[in-house]
């Protein structure tokens, strides 16, 4: 397995930051990381508000849910001023409110989506990638039943850099922040895979990772889905929270 390198593209000065997978996610504690990206963990708030550059951006996300795997993932990555607020708030069920607010630059981009959500898989992944003043807003907000109101509002004036729009990604085609992989939309997708059709097309958060062996962890929509597989074809197609996890694995011929 390659070791991964997340370039960001972050404006200000015009520099460009090389962060290591390890040191982006160091901000969340040793728990929550092994909990979610594991499936195993029916904690709710986690990987909101980190990354953040400028002022006002980054708070008020992940509170008050209740359920699993909900509000997690939300105003990470953003440069400017307020931006990735209020994010993943007040969800009940599984798999709702992930991946808001993530990679925006400008000003009041990707606030208000993916809060007070009822049922698994719905409001996730809005708001990301977004460039100039007041996109990607008020998206996936008070659904109810499932895989509602997801992938709304993202990369509204934004050109890729690298491939991918928003922060701390690598990959191709993504849109958020410190996601991998392919076509994923959120935060902490896609990451520590082997192959290249492992944790792809995911929305929301932590989904699609550490799999190590074919067409595993890909159109996951929610959090904690499609990690940690071995084998063929596991962990796909997953809606709310930790489902498709840990499959496939230690088998010999």
């Amino acid at each position: 397995m390659r070791k991964i390198l997340l370039p960001v593209a972050l404006s200000v000065a015009a520099s460009v930051i090389m962060v290591s997978l390890a040191e982006a996610r160091s901000v969340l504690s040793d728990h929550q990381l092994a909990g979610i990206t594991a499936g195993k963990s029916s904690s709710n708030g986690n990987g909101n508000g980190n990354g953040n550059v400028g002022n006002g951006n980054g708070n008020n996300n992940g509170n008050g849910n209740v359920g699993v795997g909900n509000g997690n993932g939300n105003g990470n990555g953003n440069v400017g001023n307020g931006n990735g607020n209020n994010n993943g708030n007040v969800n009940v069920g599984s798999g709702n409110g992930n991946g808001n607010g993530n990679g925006n630059t400008g000003s009041h981009n990707g606030n208000t989506n993916g809060n007070a959500n009822v049922g698994a898989g719905n409001g996730n992944g809005n708001g990301n990638g977004n460039t100039g003043s007041h996109n990607g807003n008020t998206n996936g907000n008070a659904n109810t039943g499932n895989a509602n109101g997801n992938a709304n509002g993202n990369a509204n004036g934004a050109t890729a850099k690298g491939g991918n729009i928003g922060a701390f990604n690598y990959g191709t085609g993504n849109i958020g922040a410190f996601n991998g992989g392919t076509g994923n939309i959120g935060a902490f997708n896609g990451n520590g895979n082997t192959g290249v059709n492992d944790g792809n097309n995911n929305i929301g958060a932590f989904n699609g990772n550490n799999n190590t062996g074919s067409d595993d962890g890909n159109n996951n929509i929610g959090a904690g889905n499609g990690n940690n597989n071995g084998g063929d074809m596991n962990g796909n197609d997953n809606i709310g929270a930790n489902n498709g996890n840990n499959n496939g694995n230690g088998n010999t011929p």
